[in-house]
């Protein structure tokens, strides 16, 4: 692994229901810079496909927000649009999951295995998966990368129906406990369950934190 391996996070918003998960991306955050990487944060440049009220757990009718927007919460403003990336400036891709995920980096959520993935995320993970470089994803972001590449062994824990549209996708999906991390050595894609398993934010770090190490120990 070199000195300071160049990572891309690809978030999804801010928001467990309609954003990127936030416990799951700053532990993703908190243990790339742990291990001495250099982060990249990214995001699509488009409107959420809604916005959900968290207090009231319903849509907020009348209100849009931009991905791109809100994901800068989380990144503290450094991030740029996914359009931007290019998968040579960097050793690996990490995707933390939440609902944004499925909603806003592809259309899971609404059409299941008949959905598509986002046009700049189906690119940018295709080209680290043509140059073999590694690629991290948690939670239902796992979904929507056997969305965007068509292939993969990746996990979700242990939730049938998305183990189904996986499989339906081309994938192929690995039960796999929460604070454990899997990887497709063939691939070089490393994913964990997270918050697909109701447990609890100590548990879901475990599981997040050894599938970073097992991206990072690729990398180099």
């Amino acid at each position: 692994m070199s000195a300071s391996p160049r990572i891309c996070v690809i978030l999804s918003g801010c928001g467990v229901f309609d954003g990127a998960e936030i416990h799951e991306s700053v532990i993703s955050l908190l243990q790339l810079a742990r291990r001495g990487a250099t982060v990249q944060c990214a995001a699509p440049d488009k409107p959420q496909m809604h916005v959900i009220d968290h207090l009231r757990g319903a849509v907020a009718e009348g209100e849009s927000r931009n991905v791109l927007v809100e994901a800068a919460r989380i990144a503290r403003g450094a991030i740029v649009p996914l359009s931007q990336i290019d998968a040579a400036d960097y050793d690996a891709v990490f995707m933390p999951g939440g609902f944004g995920a499925a909603k806003n980096l592809s259309t899971f959520a609404v059409e299941g295995a008949k959905g598509s993935a986002d046009p700049e995320l189906t690119r940018v993970l295709r080209a680290f998966r043509s140059a073999g470089k590694p690629i991290g994803a948690v939670c239902i972001a796992p979904a929507v990368l056997v969305m965007a590449l068509g292939e993969g062994e990746v996990t979700i824990g242990s939730d049938d129906g998305t183990a189904a549209a996986i499989e339906a996708l081309g994938g192929a999906h690995v039960q796999c406990p929460v604070e454990v991390a899997h990887i497709d050595q063939e691939r070089r894609i490393v994913t964990a369950p997270a918050y697909m398993v109701d447990t609890t934010i100590d548990q879901v770090a475990r599981g997040i934190e050894e599938a970073v190490d097992a991206v990072l120990a690729m990398c180099g």
